[in-house]
């Protein structure tokens, strides 16, 4: 139980904040873009309880960190009318890559929180800060991975029907309502990871830039 707690209170905020903040950039790029029914409904914000989900957010995160597995979360999905961009089909792509974008830019913060923890020593906080910055990292780099892999609802299966012709797009869109099946389908068959990893070892290359 105490090894669970002290998981918990190093994975929380940086899942909360990977889950959330992906969401919010969701929120504010279609804002900019001309959609604004997610800021009328108050989801352009920071805070994490305008985004939580209470299974997705919360309890199947500390799921996945007492069964000691990859963890796997979501926030409440933020609403976007495509119809109301400027530019539909263009702008979906910069709406879309908003919530992996913000992925990626966490963990460059999350990263240069180990080097900050490196700096400190053999500080009190040293430690818990590092091992935070690598539950940071590895959180977002995971979901940024997961939510640009070409299928829809995923956010890379948006940048395919916005970059494809449209006859091909709305063939392609036809697949969404079966989309969150075959991701279960393919975590069940352990080739989930497998389609993730090129994605993730180029957001780990990039982080080690700045390590």
């Amino acid at each position: 139980m105490e090894d669970l707690i002290q998981k918990i209170a190093i994975w929380a905020l940086p899942v909360l904040f990977a889950i959330t903040v992906h969401e919010a950039s969701h929120a504010f790029a279609a804002k900019h873009f001309g959609d604004k029914t997610a800021w009328m409904l108050g989801r352009c914000s920071l805070n994490p309880l305008k985004h939580i989900d209470p299974f997705g957010t919360v309890l199947l995160p500390l799921l996945c960190l007492w069964l000691g597995g990859f963890i796997f979360g979501w926030a409440k999905p933020v609403p976007v009318n495509f119809d109301a961009l400027r530019r539909p089909k263009q702008d979906m792509l910069w709406v879309a890559l908003a919530g992996p974008a913000s992925n990626l830019a966490m963990a460059f913060f999350w990263a240069l929180l180990i080097k900050l923890a490196i700096a400190l020593g053999d500080n009190t906080y040293a430690e818990p800060l590092a091992r935070m910055g690598e539950a940071g990292i590895i959180i977002n780099i995971s979901l940024m991975a997961l939510n640009l892999l070409p299928l829809l609802p995923l956010d890379g299966g948006r940048v395919v029907v916005s970059l494809l012709p449209r006859d091909l797009a709305w063939k392609f869109s036809r697949i969404e309502p079966y989309g969150m099946y075959i991701l279960i389908g393919l975590m069940a068959f352990g080739v989930l990871g497998t389609l993730m990893m090129p994605l993730v070892r180029l957001g780990y290359g990039l982080i080690r830039l700045i390590l």
